[in-house]
């Protein structure tokens, strides 16, 4: 599921802030980005625009940056539900085009795969800015597998549902109805059997061009020779 993210200049909008001011929150570690892409690109989580919002309130009534951490150290943000509320670790996350750059595809191509609902980014501004976690390289490398294995993208967008319905019985076996899990299952096993007859395939056909190549490059570097040597013997009948 997608999480709601925000750019810095979204969440200067929405908290009603100037950036100068979130410069200095960021400075005395008030605020800090929940995460931030490979190219730099900061987000904001709506946790952290709601603790912005809070902040703003207690700047309003005369706090200092200095006697709001210490303030949040000690019993957190005002309503806010959570003691010692503080800033998220910063996690790196890639762009559709570090995505694109990574798994040596195109940026239409990620965003296909996405409109297909193939992936789904982890999270999405209000602007439509997608990130994804580094686990999308690996994935996006399987997909460009089973296109070059001759899967067409409804047959991939198949193996994705059916790959997440997998996670999700694996975090939880009762999230779905006992009757629905084992048509699931049944799939999966037909999925995997289909693949695994279709990779034989591969692995033989592999095998025939492998040897047949080797076999043509020798071939061919023995007519290179015979070429190279009649066209000595034709240079030495020219000169003669």
């Amino acid at each position: 599921m997608k999480k709601a993210m925000f750019l810095r200049d979204e969440l200067l909008v929405q908290a009603r802030i100037s950036d100068q001011e979130l410069n200095e929150w960021e400075r005395t570690k008030l605020v800090k980005p929940d995460g931030v892409a490979k190219d730099e690109t900061c987000f904001y989580s709506r946790d952290t625009l709601e603790r912005v919002k809070k902040v703003k309130r207690l700047m309003s009534l005369g706090y200092q940056p200095e006697q709001i951490l210490k303030i949040i150290k000690k019993v957190g943000l005002p309503a806010s539900g959570r003691k010692n509320e503080g800033p998220k670790n910063l996690h790196e996350y890639l762009t559709v085009g570090d995505l694109a750059d990574r798994v040596g595809i195109s940026a239409r191509a990620v965003k296909h795969w996405e409109d297909k609902g193939i992936i789904e980014p982890d999270m999405r501004s209000e602007g439509g800015f997608r990130l994804y976690s580094e686990a999308y390289v690996y994935l996006c490398q399987l997909i460009r597998d089973l296109q070059l294995f001759g899967y067409s993208l409804e047959e991939i967008k198949l193996i994705s549902d059916l790959f997440r319905n997998f996670l999700a019985l694996s975090r939880d076996v009762d999230v779905y109805q006992p009757g629905e899990t084992m048509l699931m299952l049944d799939e999966m096993s037909s999925q995997i059997q289909r693949f695994e007859k279709k990779l034989d395939l591969f692995k033989t056909g592999i095998a025939r061009w492998e040897n047949l190549l080797k076999g043509k490059k020798k071939e061919l570097s023995e007519l290179k020779g015979l070429t190279r040597k009649r066209q000595k013997d034709m240079e030495r009948k020219s000169d003669a």
